[in-house]
């Protein structure tokens, strides 16, 4: 099943190019780079010390408590992890 947004943009190409273009330039912000630099970094101490088997099928998400491996599924849309995620979705409660 895809999501709405997903058939949005599929039948939309225009939308699609935008937010191509959006995504391009968000991505190249300073500290974008610098945190998916932190997580190649993370990932990699982790395969050395555990192996890469060890995290297959999990992401590694930012949290109030570090960074913290979570399921694929669970690392999109978290609700909870950070204020702004909360805030971005207009509700919960804020710390």
């Amino acid at each position: 099943m895809v999501s709405k947004t997903a058939q949005y943009y599929k039948t939309h190409p225009k939308a699609r190019e935008k937010k191509k273009e959006y995504d391009k330039e968000f991505n190249k912000k300073k500290e974008q780079v610098e945190k998916r630099v932190e997580l190649k970094r993370e990932n990699r101490e982790h395969d050395d010390k555990y192996g890469k088997a060890s995290r297959r099928g999990k992401d590694l998400s930012h949290t109030n408590h570090g960074l913290v491996y979570k399921s694929r599924s669970a690392n999109r849309g978290s609700k909870s992890d950070t204020a702004g995620d909360r805030r971005a979705r207009g509700g919960g409660k804020r710390k």
